[in-house]
């Protein structure tokens, strides 16, 4: 378990020793003063005025320093000939009440609710800031925007210290926590940024993003998991089975073996009780380590949510430790069987020769690295992105398909008509069928992966103004730009007048062209510019393939909403809203990524045995 000293300044020194050391400097300085004028015998300040002097030199210290970058940002985006964002400002001290609705929002609102929607910040439309603590941040919903920071000025902003740092202790420097983009990273970006994407890169090629093979056992034991659930009358987690499914898929695809998560006990629903023995069966390693993965993203969504206050609060113990120990010890066995099975080829060059079809992900990167955190890090982060982000759109689809009959019908039809009722999808079947890209597009619209996400400045910049007829908006270095494809993707001056309704047919009608086709910076599920998701067409692939599967057993699919808790159903006001928000059956929350709060509980029908 790390100390208090690593846990506040870090290796290097983070950016949290940075900014208690300014936060004290006032205070030492008077404190050296006072020693130095009564040593020299000019004057004697009694202690207990030391004491209340240097107490109160902090927070005027602060005010101070707000002040006075209110007039330095005024000045110098003044001379670039920018203007600065509408602010929302709170009735008190430090804006302490907006902290408050920003945790409530995060804790018991809708994705969105505090900092991104109001009635206060419903006016200022794509873009405006927030000060917390003293600390400015942008938030922005506007398409040129995201543009601008992600792809066209992708060089003048970067992830933030403050991102890595409280990153650091799960992802470390793998490719999803990497930054270098600037000047004076330089050499850390050559060795460090395209390092990452360089050695994973190469290996998203057509061949290794079509294995269907592996996609069919990993499915085909899932879907006889669920008749069998069914066929004995229990409702099914469907979050948490599609969840192994990529577990099992992502540790096949990385290491070339499964961690056989799917083999385990389903969980029941909290008003269908088990027998005393499936209720207190051992987890195995594969299962503990599905949970802590899980529990780790929590732990790390709630620093973000926190800011930098975050070390403090975990001085004596860390959210993520216990949960990565449990990650670690799974994985180190993994990854030194890798590094001894890449060293023995290395000593058998015609055995290389022979076994590079069977190459898997892992292999791939030791021939890049035997750098022991190198590869601990970069498999953790693509098995992290491999596992939720494709789940989470499953769970997400297989909802929507529930809530809207008429979709999952002409889906399954055109499923039955392209593929056939048994027959295995090829990766040609699947770039003809039109409307399942439709329908997973339209999950990807209303519910994206990542929904909320940040990058700093690196210098003094500006980005276009939602306002076009007004000047650019000023960016100061150091300011951190949060921004949200969810809120985006949700605009109706984007996405037409039903932006809030799932309508898959938006992705194959007029509405296409009308509003995606000249704005493509408006869908942006897997981001966008040089960091755009490396597995975009492999999660494409294993999400749709898996949804043919399923459409091909079963000819009905439906919430089963008594076996939901209740403690993780959407509250009644939600009810009042315009939109999907109104017909929420469950509770979407967000961690890193999305998902559904308590599980997706769904009863399902198997296809007749004459159709199959």
């Amino acid at each position: 378990m790390p100390s208090l000293t690593s846990r506040l300044f870090g290796p290097g020194f983070s950016p949290v020793f940075w900014w208690i050391l300014s936060q004290l400097t006032p205070a030492a300085i008077i404190v050296v003063a006072a020693r130095v004028l009564h040593s020299f015998d000019i004057i004697h300040i009694p202690t207990i005025l030391v004491a209340l002097t240097s107490l109160l030199s902090i927070p005027l210290l602060r005010v101070v320093r707000v002040l006075f970058r209110r007039w330095s940002v005024g000045r110098r985006a003044a001379r670039m000939g920018a203007v600065l964002p509408p602010s929302w400002d709170g009735q008190k001290f430090g804006n302490m009440d907006l902290v408050k609705i920003g945790m409530e929002g995060w804790k018991k609102g809708y994705p969105g609710d505090g900092f991104w929607t109001n009635s206060q910040v419903d006016k200022m439309v794509g873009l405006h800031s927030v000060t917390l603590l003293g600390d400015t941040m942008y938030v922005a919903t506007d398409a040129n925007i995201l543009k601008t920071i992600l792809a066209t000025q992708f060089h003048e902003f970067e992830k933030g210290d403050h991102f890595k740092y409280a990153m650091q202790d799960v992802l470390g420097e793998g490719v999803f926590n990497a930054d270098g983009w600037h000047q004076i990273e330089l050499i850390h970006f050559i060795f460090i940024s395209r390092f990452h994407r360089a050695m994973t890169r190469p290996y998203f090629t057509r061949d290794r993003i079509s294995h269907f093979e592996m996609f069919d056992r990993h499915a085909d034991f899932a879907i006889k998991k669920m008749k069998a659930h069914f066929q004995n009358g229990h409702a099914l987690d469907f979050q948490d089975l599609i969840s192994r499914f990529t577990l099992d898929s992502a540790t096949e695809f990385l290491f070339g073996q499964c961690v056989h998560s799917l083999k385990y006990d389903l969980p029941y629903a909290y008003n269908d009780r088990p027998s005393p023995a499936v209720a207190t069966a051992a987890k195995g390693a594969a299962a503990r380590f599905a949970e802590a993965f899980s529990e780790v993203q929590d732990g790390l969504a709630f620093r973000l949510r926190v800011g930098w206050t975050w070390a403090f609060q975990e001085v004596w113990k860390g959210r993520t430790d216990v949960h990565m120990e449990v990650v670690d010890t799974y994985l180190q066995p993994i990854l030194e069987e890798a590094v001894k099975k890449n060293r023995s080829l290395v000593a058998k060059p015609e055995k290389e020769a022979e076994d590079d079809d069977d190459e898997t992900l892992l292999d791939h990167l030791v021939k890049q690295t035997q750098d022991p955190k190198v590869l601990h890090d970069e498999t953790l982060n693509i098995m992290i992105a491999g596992r939720d982000t494709t789940a989470a759109t499953l769970t997400f689809a297989v909802y929507l398909l529930c809530l809207y009959p008429h979709v999952f019908q002409k889906l399954r039809a055109e499923v039955i008509e392209k593929i056939g009722p048994t027959q295995l999808p090829n990766f040609d079947d699947i770039r003809t069928m039109k409307y399942l890209r439709a329908v997973i597009n339209e999950t990807l619209r209303l519910y994206p992966i990542v929904p909320f996400n940040v990058r700093v400045a690196t210098k003094d910049t500006t980005i276009p103004n939602p306002n076009a007829s007004k000047p650019p908006i000023f960016v100061p270095a150091g300011t951190a730009v949060t921004y949200s494809v969810f809120m985006m993707h949700r605009r109706k001056d984007y996405w037409g007048p039903d932006a809030l309704h799932f309508d898959p047919d938006r992705f194959v009608d007029e509405r296409l062209n009308k509003y995606f086709t000249g704005n493509p910076f408006i869908f942006l599920p897997f981001n966008a510019g040089p960091r755009i998701c490396l597995g975009q067409q492999f999660a494409y692939n294993e999400m749709s393939f898996f949804l043919i599967r399923l459409l091909q057993n079963f000819s009905h699919m439906e919430l089963d909403l008594n076996a939901q808790s209740p403690d993780s159903r959407p509250p009644p006001e939600w009810l009042n809203h315009e939109g999907h928000r109104g017909k929420e059956k469950i509770f979407p929350k967000t961690h890193l990524t999305l998902y559904v709060l308590g599980g997706l509980w769904v009863k399902m029908t198997e296809a007749e045995r004459e159709e199959l």
